[in-house]
């Protein structure tokens, strides 16, 4: 994903102990710069018990990992502003739908490796070492490393980090989820996705948020077909799934189309919206719903890039790389792909 939004920077105090968290913060709205109508509905009680687990705050990050010379590099590698994308959705060619394949599946065998890696005590940090080594030793640039500045290699959102969260020295602790957003850029395509992993005993409720995502992005991805409108992925998926849970819809974080750019049309909302527009075969975007416990309302740290939940609620993401077929769409970045 790695996409900034517009958010206001406020100072935050954390809660530090393993504790229930309730959300009983009275705060101003953040305001997110959607361009577009979106109704952000809020399902939740003003005082609500999110469960057990710790408040994350941001740890030592060490040093961005080389790339070596002979791995091809997008323009941003060493100047960290992206080329621009296409003004309107890509219609993309055959030649270049297996490009975008290949580099989904690279992407996804990444994910599923970090997935059979990850367990207690282990820091983010080491999780960015090992996406870093498998898309180097895959001949891949990991998309994230100096985009727009970012330091690392993989973005690592633990618990009440909504988004962006960079990988540093904080071990994973038992009852932790974790969001691992890999993009890998390959031959000059990039593809992108995100899994949420359960690190040792889980709390109830957050289980039930990690399942509540994956089925919201699910549905999502069922609905999409030639003709079908953009804006039907939140309205008549995510954001029904979101408040059948009890859960919100972030709506300041949204999918996008990929390809040769990290970034481009058209916007992908995960809540309720009026994004113009309609699919057509040959397009790839991403979808990548954020859900959270309590409010939608989020902060950026000073480090410019993790988003939190203003009130400690957690939030759990997934993400698909999606292809419009003639007949439907095709899960670029599915774990059969």
């Amino acid at each position: 994903m790695l996409r900034k939004c517009m958010v206001c920077t406020l100072q935050f105090s954390y809660i530090t102990d393993k504790s229930s968290v309730s959300s009983s913060l009275q705060t101003t709205v953040v305001a997110c710069d959607v361009r577009l109508l979106v109704a952000v509905l809020r399902p939740f009680r003003d005082v609500r018990d999110f469960g057990s687990y710790n408040i994350v705050k941001p740890g030592f990050v060490s040093e961005r990992h080389a790339v070596p010379e002979h791995i091809k590099q997008p323009s941003y590698s060493d100047t960290s502003v992206p080329h621009p994308g296409p003004n309107e959705p890509e219609i993309k060619t055959v030649a270049q739908i297996q490009r975008m394949r290949e580099s989904c599946r690279l992407a996804r065998f990444i994910l599923d490796s970090v997935g059979n890696y990850i367990k207690v005590g282990q820091t983010t940090d080491e999780i960015d070492a090992l996406v870093h080594g498998l898309a180097i030793d895959n001949s891949a640039y990991p998309s994230p490393l100096n985009y727009r500045g970012f330091p690392k290699s993989v973005c690592t959102s633990v618990n009440n980090v909504a988004c962006h969260g960079i990988p540093d020295d904080r071990p994973l602790q038992d009852g932790d989820i974790i969001n691992v957003d890999v993009t890998v850029y390959l031959n000059g395509f990039h593809g992108d996705c995100s899994a949420m992993f359960l690190v040792g005993d889980v709390d109830k409720d957050g289980q039930a948020l990690v399942k509540a995502t994956e089925l919201s992005l699910e549905r999502a991805i069922s609905i999409c077909r030639p003709g079908e409108f953009f804006c039907n992925i939140g309205n008549f998926s995510i954001e029904l799934v979101a408040r059948k849970a009890g859960f919100t819809v972030v709506p300041c974080f949204t999918g996008h189309g990929i390809g040769t750019y990290f970034h481009g049309p058209p916007d992908i909302y995960h809540c309720y919206n009026t994004y113009p527009g309609k699919m057509q075969t040959g397009m790839t975007f991403t979808i990548e719903p954020v859900l959270a416990q309590g409010s939608h309302e989020i902060v950026i740290l000073e480090d410019g890039w993790t988003a939190v939940t203003l009130d400690n609620g957690r939030t759990a993401q997934c993400e698909h790389t999606v292809l419009i077929t003639d007949d439907g769409v095709e899960v670029l970045t599915d774990s059969a792909a």
